[in-house]
């Protein structure tokens, strides 16, 4: 455990005294001085015209592509890394073409040029940075979905754009007051962003041929040729490979055998991939991530997945065999999905007590169950984590570095940010953060209070915000993990304001998702840090990105849903129409869930699962016998890299995650973060991130022919490998007198 990224917890801080002459001259983090250049050309071009206008133009394409597409129920998702492809050779082919003219600005002395000569790197990240605001999708256009379609109510536009609008930017503010922690620091890391600086170099940079061996484009390119050409077997030939379960395939009638078999439903044991989707679906990419939290969280899958899960299942708490081994389904009683028109008055738009006190509690599968207690957990371990690990460094960063450091902070590439650019003003996100939450206000307590979430939900659902941005933020800065709000919003709410799902969900957005976008900014700023961005300048393009993306992807949606007779709802729609809008019905029901029947009768008395609020104590408490016995033993170094919060966090995203994936993500992480770094660590250096970029970029490529050539027109192929991975018994109840069609009876 002590191989790949094991820097940042080994010294348990971030000081910026103090540290090795080689990291004085360098980084301190081993894969960042294998990656990141230390020379900067402050004289390269960075806002120019090719900027805007590929920019803006990848901005808006990806924004509307992506929103187009999530309503239809083959959906399309179409990320950055394809723009960052694409607008390498039209940036190029401007800059051979347009003529070196310059232009003046109406009304000011200003002008620019149209070519201002070679195509710059710099140039190329902002563009990339434009195309990530517009393939960033817009979480509250679910909250409009949910209000037109689902509760059939009427909405003010301005209502729905500016709620749009200010829960993408309101994280801004938060990441304008954590970024000199969260950003400056050379301890945090962020080392997603790695892939993409491994990537932009290879693409723009001259690398000498090594005799015998590939340059680094020569090797990108041969693999992302490799994966664009293999995706088409599992994306779509002979998708059954996506999850091989050996186990089914023997036992084709035991329920028993399928749940342990089975790579989709349940245990995994015997259960294998061939597509490289499989293994960063839902995890991120494991050749990004360290060692340290990779093995954390092929940790807490074992204990979880394969001890105390199937203790609960086979010892039936809360009724488990009533219900699927996984499912992210809602069950009433008698194991059938749960009905929530049978708890909804749909003239009050308010719960009805009698109604459910005439149906069924509700009921979760084993696994979503203790996904619930797992979050709970996760969110107070980090807090404690944070606090006995990080608490006197983030002080030292925040309070001390102007007096004691005098601007000399970090490593040398804060020091060449500091020396070449100008800094952003502070001043700069207190005023957006203002005028953001002033018309967030206004769109929550405006308009008739349709949103029905008042002023002190909207407050205290910011304030939540602010306080778990540094600590998730820490996390995630240097594991790639980030610990979600999501739950703890929702119940939050749901206990101030219960049977309101409109101000359950809107708090939701308001406190989780600006939260992630604080997290989204500060990895594009710590991009910027390493490419030598100019800070103003990546704001700049941030903020107008975020900007026209939302305003493209809130006018599809408001066209597409008001244009669209019936859309998401698949009784009315004609037979065959592709309207179905899978992930704003998911989104509805949870609404509902939270909102309608609410947290009181889940996790009260009133409820099934009361004993999951003591997962909040066992997160708190969790981190602290091993930072005691870090500190006894400081010699013993792989105690300083237990992390709890990534430990019991592991498993909180099952299901909708499977077993397959965490199994080929640990098998690929492992053997790239910790034999191959161990032992070819030269090759490493060169060629990892680039191997992780070029085969995501194939696969992103292909997804895209795919869908466009073939699946949008619904052209397939029926045969035995089209389907699932045939393991059909894992989903079924094994208590005995419950009946599921397709199942056998016990």
């Amino acid at each position: 455990m002590a191989g790949h990224g094991d820097q940042p917890l080994e010294k348990n801080s971030f000081e910026v005294t103090g540290v090795e002459e080689e990291e004085e001259n360098d980084a301190p983090i081993e894969q960042v001085r294998m990656t990141v250049s230390t020379k900067d050309d402050p004289t390269q071009p960075v806002l120019t015209f090719r900027t805007w206008v590929l920019g803006i133009a990848a901005c808006v394409t990806l924004a509307f592509v992506n929103v187009f597409f999530q309503y239809r129920t083959n959906q399309l998702s179409v990320g950055a890394v394809a723009a960052q492809i694409v607008t390498l050779p039209l940036g190029r082919l401007m800059a051979a073409t347009l003529p070196d003219k310059n232009i003046g600005i109406p009304g000011t002395k200003w002008s620019f040029s149209l070519n201002p000569g070679p195509f710059s790197l710099k140039e190329h990240v902002l563009i990339t940075i434009f195309a990530n605001c517009g393939a960033n999708g817009v979480y509250g256009l679910h909250i409009v979905a949910s209000v037109k379609v689902f509760y059939k109510r009427a909405l003010n536009p301005v209502a729905a754009f500016l709620l749009s609008q200010t829960t993408m930017f309101l994280g801004y503010g938060w990441a304008g007051m954590w970024r000199k922690v969260l950003v400056d620091s050379p301890y945090m890391w962020w080392p997603e962003n790695l892939v993409q600086v491994s990537l932009y170099r290879t693409l723009h940079e001259k690398d000498r041929r090594p005799k015998g061996g590939l340059t680094r484009l020569q090797f990108f390119l041969i693999l992302f040729i490799t994966s664009f050409a293999y995706y088409a077997v599992p994306g779509y030939l002979f998708p059954t490979i996506s999850c091989v379960s050996i186990v089914c395939f023997i036992w084709k009638k035991s329920v028993l055998a399928q749940q342990i078999g089975s790579g989709s439903s349940g245990l995994g044991i015997g259960s294998f991939a061939l597509d490289w989707n499989t293994v960063v679906a839902f995890l991120g990419n494991p050749i990004s991530t360290p060692a340290f939290a990779i093995i954390n969280i092929m940790v807490g899958f074992v204990l979880i997945v394969y001890v105390i899960i199937p203790v609960a299942y086979f010892t039936n708490v809360y009724e488990a065999k009533k219900f699927p081994f996984s499912s992210k389904n809602t069950f009433d009683s008698d194991g059938r999905k749960y009905n929530i028109s049978r708890v909804l008055n749909e003239e009050t738009f308010r719960f009805d007590n009698e109604g459910y006190s005439n149906y069924s509690k509700l009921y979760l599968s084993i696994l979503f169950a203790m996904s619930y207690g797992l979050s709970f957990a996760t969110l107070t371990a980090t807090i404690s984590h944070v606090a006995l690990y990080y608490s006197g460094t983030i002080w030292d960063l925040t309070m001390k570095t102007a007096t004691t450091l005098k601007g000399r902070m970090g490593d040398i590439h804060t020091r060449l940010m500091k020396k070449n650019y100008k800094a952003i003003p502070e001043w700069w996100f207190y005023v957006l953060l203002i005028i953001v939450f002033c018309l967030s206000l206004f769109a929550c307590e405006g308009f008739g209070k349709q949103l029905q979430l008042p002023w002190w939900g909207l407050a205290l659902a910011t304030l939540l915000a602010f306080f778990f941005t540094l600590p998730i933020g820490l996390i995630q800065a240097t594991t790639n993990q980030q610990p979600g709000l999501n739950v703890i919003t929702e119940m939050i709410i749901g206990y101030l304001y219960p049977g309101r799902p409109l101000a359950n969900v809107a708090f939701k957005t308001y406190g989780y998702i600006s939260m992630t976008q604080a997290m989204l900014f500060l990895s594009d700023f710590k991009i910027g840090h390493y490419m030598k961005i100019p800070p103003r300048s990546m704001f700049l393009v941030q903020v107008i990105g975020t900007l026209v993306s939302t305003t493209v992807q809130f006018g599809t949606s408001w066209w597409l849903l008001t244009s669209i007779p019936n859309i998401c709802d698949p009784k009315l729609l004609a037979e065959g129409s592709p309207w179905t809008c899978p992930g704003d019905t998911v989104f509805y029901q949870a609404s509902v869930i939270w909102g309608v029947i609410g947290p009181q009768k889940m996790f009260t008395k009133e409820g099934v699962y009361p004993q999951l609020n003591y997962f909040f104590l066992l997160g708190a408490v969790a981190p602290i016998p091993f930072w005691l016995l870090s500190r006894k033993y400081p010699e013993k170094k792989w105690l300083a890299l237990i992390n709890m919060p990534i430990l019991l966090g592991a498993t909180s995203n099952m299901p909708p995650a499977r077993s397959i994936d965490f199994i080929m993500y640990g098998s690929v992480g492992i053997f790239f973060n910790v034999y191959i770094y161990r032992k070819y660590r030269v090759w490493w250096g060169k060629h990892a991130y680039i191997f992780a970029a070029a085969m995501n970029a194939g696969i992103a490529f292909m997804g895209i022919l795919l869908y466009v050539a073939l699946q949008y027109k619904e052209i397939g192929i029926d045969w035995w490998g089209n389907g699932s991975e045939h393991c059909d018994l894992a989903t079924c109840p094994t208590l005995p007198g419950v009946e599921v069609e397709g199942c056998p009876a016990f």
